[in-house]
């Protein structure tokens, strides 16, 4: 006896999946009784939310009701039923009389509809979690593969709890006019974060939640310094939390500038640690100021947009992230493959423009532009200049260009992408180029340039000291 005891108590006993039975039958019930409450719970819960197969079929039937814009009662569910050869299946219509009795009115649907949904999502977890189990037994699978398969599995488990309601116009004022008192009490011209370059400031209200921008230009006229000088601004003055994500240099390259921008050193110098001794103890109170700064860096090549989503919706958790920034987006893949690079880029640039709204973040990639500018008398970029455009226009909020005037006057080489490069070697170390940032495209300000200084030798954006004037003055 003692013998068999102990073996049923070591025996483990299979334990139900997650699952309100009370719950999905009082939601149904409240909809028969008032057909309205379908209208407040269908937002957020479906057919598959519901454990209980006759319970499904049920919701079934109201959402086909609905979709008909046949009004929802015991009759026409019963008739629906039928329809479907279900009635007889879920129990005839005593059934349907059994959920009306469940509740005495429909105050509550909301609260039961709620309780399914999480039984679901616990439901949706352990499904994940086999799932990856799965992942990790298979050893046909690429580890990065399942890694990435195991994220997903996850995410989508919590992409359902983040989904956003229908809000009233007022919940929207009361938080939009709160916002623009709190500007005011702090003196602040702008919403947005600020970039640290005040005419940029002015004219793009500081960078935007939700945003996609895009800083094109031609090679080797500053796109990653630009986005350095950014990201350095930002996270030190404004004390904000920066993500850099660069598939052309390497975290310790990006250092290296972020380094010779804060001390004012020559990265060249720098590089080979030839300093002397005032800039030995600039080094050290730049490295320190950095340990305390919120940059997170990330040199993986070749990143997809499922990748980069997945980790900065890591970080977001941890840490919520300020700006995100993406050295560039002509080195991006996406998982699938695609033989046409201009819908990959496209597809890239949608990707992006949802990883802003998602996380509610300003996003910028840096791009590359064709070589059709250089053929123009002026050399000033457009909008169709952006090298395997796509939909970029179309899914940029913004989108600026990296311009020298000196480089309208340059001759015409067989090789541009040599003369850029050329052009700034030439240049003396210490001189500072007179650079525009030509802001094209501003789906919710104007348009127009924004003078800054450009240092080669420290990698490093800056405001113009001069402003243009009228020379009849």
């Amino acid at each position: 006896m003692v013998f068999n005891s102990s073996v049923e108590e070591s025996t483990p006993k299979l334990q139900a999946q997650p699952n309100n039975r009370d719950a999905e039958e009082s939601v149904l019930g409240a909809i028969l009784i008032n057909p309205e409450a379908f209208y407040e719970v269908s937002q957020y819960l479906r057919a598959e939310d519901f454990y209980y197969h006759k319970n499904k079929c049920v919701w079934e039937a109201f959402t086909s009701l609905n979709a008909k814009n046949t009004p929802i009662d015991p009759i026409t569910v019963k008739d629906e039923l039928e329809r479907n050869d279900q009635l007889v299946e879920i129990g005839g219509i005593g059934y349907l009389a059994e959920l009306s009795n469940k509740v005495p009115n429909s105050l509550h649907a909301e609260t039961y509809a709620k309780r399914v949904e999480e039984a679901a999502t616990r439901r949706n977890m352990i499904a994940a979690a086999e799932k990856i189990a799965s992942q990790a037994y298979s050893d046909d699978l690429e580890l990065s593969t399942a890694i990435e398969n195991s994220e997903k599995a996850i995410f989508s488990v919590s992409d359902r709890l983040t989904s956003k309601d229908v809000r009233p116009i007022n919940q929207v004022l009361d938080d939009y006019s709160q916002a623009v008192y709190e500007r005011r009490a702090l003196g602040l011209d702008f919403m947005g974060i600020p970039t640290g370059f005040t005419d940029l400031d002015k004219m793009l209200s500081g960078l935007q939640k939700s945003d996609l921008m895009i800083i094109a230009g031609r090679p080797g006229q500053g796109k990653t310094s630009f986005m350095l000088s950014l990201a350095k601004n930002i996270a030190l003055d404004a004390k904000k939390h920066v993500v850099i994500f660069s598939m052309e240099m390497s975290n310790e390259q990006l250092t290296q500038r972020l380094i010779s921008q804060h001390a004012g050193i020559d990265s060249n110098r720098l590089r080979v640690a030839n300093l002397d001794d005032h800039e030995w103890n600039k080094f050290d109170e730049s490295v320190q100021t950095y340990r305390k700064a919120n940059i997170h860096l990330d040199d993986t090549p070749a990143l997809t947009p499922t990748q980069i989503r997945a980790k900065c919706r890591r970080l977001h958790q941890e840490h919520p992230i300020d700006l995100i920034l993406i050295d560039y987006l002509q080195l991006m893949s996406t998982e699938r493959r695609i033989d046409n690079r201009v819908q990959e880029v496209s597809l890239i640039s949608r990707n992006l423009k949802i990883l802003a709204r998602e996380l509610d973040v300003p996003v910028m990639a840096a791009a590359q532009l064709s070589r059709a500018v250089m053929q123009r008398a002026d050399k000033k970029p457009m909008l169709s200049d952006l090298r395997e455009s796509g939909s970029l226009e179309q899914d940029a909020d913004i989108v600026m260009f990296i311009y020298r005037p000196e480089d309208a006057s340059s001759s015409e080489d067989k090789n541009q992408d040599q003369q850029d490069e050329q052009a700034v070697q030439k240049r003396p170390e210490n001189d500072a180029v007179h650079t525009q940032i030509l802001v094209s495209k501003h789906r919710n300000g104007p348009t127009g340039s924004v003078d800054l200084l450009f240092w080669k030798n420290q990698a490093r954006f800056v405001n113009a000291a001069f402003r243009e004037r009228d020379l009849n003055e």
